[in-house]
């Protein structure tokens, strides 16, 4: 919103900094920021008021048993500092902007709904079933997914994906390319959901992924840069660093009160939401594999869970002491704070090799 302002630079030259990308995604950061560290506390005690706190499972590591009783929903003030920062900061005339904001929304929403009916309803002990929230991610998936594939930025490119670290190496996937994207999208969004099971990890890990594919959503939406580092060119893209600014800014503020020991838990409020979009972004630049790389945490820890549940289902016997895999470090005797910011260290590890990629052509 605030980018308009640029028209009336006429009148007083300063308004012009409002065009500019970089300048608006140091806002975005910001205003997402102190949203955070402004009303953290108030919200705090709103939840606490009403008593919506977070149940630890029984089956899993006795040291999570103290946190029950933790409020929970915190995502709700992610959601809210995160659009607010980007409707004043980003493009509203962006398509890429409009779809993200949508998606961002449309899947809080959800998360809300899962997260109020396990906790304040107390209809479920486990919110929505996993068929239900499927079905609502599945249908969100294909309608982005799909505008996007009849819709493309670029037309030349619409059914490619782009292998890293090779010059020129592209894979034609046809009409495929739409259930690529969704598994894509939907999987982001589950496995972040699956990673937040430790104070601080999932919020930190969000936030290197966001400014890492903040980069990645610059170069390819500026067409001088993409020709360069050999990117896919996506026309109009570069306003997602908007939006993924305000995401780290928001994921930043969050980690204050989410810190170990955590004041406050996100729910499925705040980790559906963050994942879809960060998925969503990653096909929407054209950087689908990468998602594999930036996201390598969230990756193996959904990858733990599958194998786990795969081999004690056809072998009767589990690889891991407990999945999803940060229980398994915890259960090895690692105190949870190392957990966490070892996980980090790779976090930063994966982005800056993920960044590696842009000369590796």
């Amino acid at each position: 919103m605030l980018y308009f302002l640029n028209q009336y630079r006429e009148f007083w030259g300063p308004l012009n900094v409002f065009q500019y990308i970089t300048f608006r995604t140091g806002g975005a950061f910001l205003t997402a920021l102190i949203i955070m560290l402004a009303f953290g506390g108030r919200f705090l005690r709103l939840i606490k008021a009403h008593q919506i706190t977070q149940t630890v499972r029984e089956d899993g590591p006795q040291s999570h048993l103290p946190k029950s009783g933790t409020p929970t929903m915190g995502g709700l003030l992610i959601l809210v500092a995160l659009v607010v920062s980007t409707v004043l900061w980003a493009r509203l005339n962006n398509r890429f902007i409009l779809i993200t904001l949508g998606s961002a929304v449309f899947l809080g929403v959800l998360g809300f709904f899962d997260d109020y009916r396990k906790l304040v309803r107390k209809q479920s002990s486990k919110g929505l079933s996993q068929a239900s929230k499927m079905t609502f991610q599945m249908i969100w998936a294909l309608l982005v997914i799909g505008y996007l594939y009849f819709d493309p930025p670029n037309s030349q490119f619409h059914t490619l994906v782009q292998v890293p670290y090779l010059k020129n190496a592209f894979i034609n996937v046809g009409s495929f390319i739409i259930l690529f994207g969704m598994i894509v999208v939907i999987g982001a969004s589950n496995a972040v959901n699956l990673t937040d099971g430790l104070d601080g990890l999932a919020c930190g890990t969000l936030l290197i992924s966001a400014l890492t594919f903040g980069i990645f959503a610059y170069l390819a939406g500026n067409m001088k840069l993409s020709g360069y580092l050999r990117l896919i060119p996506v026309p109009g893209a570069g306003e997602l660093t908007i939006y993924l600014a305000a995401m780290a800014g928001a994921c930043l503020g969050f980690l204050w009160f989410n810190g170990y020991p955590a004041s406050i838990f996100m729910g499925d409020t705040g980790s559906l939401f963050l994942g879809g979009t960060i998925g969503l972004v990653a096909v929407a630049i054209r950087m689908e594999l990468i998602m594999v790389i930036v996201g390598g945490i969230f990756v193996a820890e959904t990858s733990s869970v599958l194998l786990q549940v795969a081999s004690f289902r056809f072998f009767g016997r589990r690889i891991f002491r407990m999945a999803p895999l940060h229980h398994h470090f915890e259960l090895m005797g690692w105190p949870e704070t190392k957990v966490t910011l070892r996980f980090w260290i790779v976090a930063v590890v994966l982005a800056l090799i993920a960044m590696t990629s842009l000369k590796l052509r």
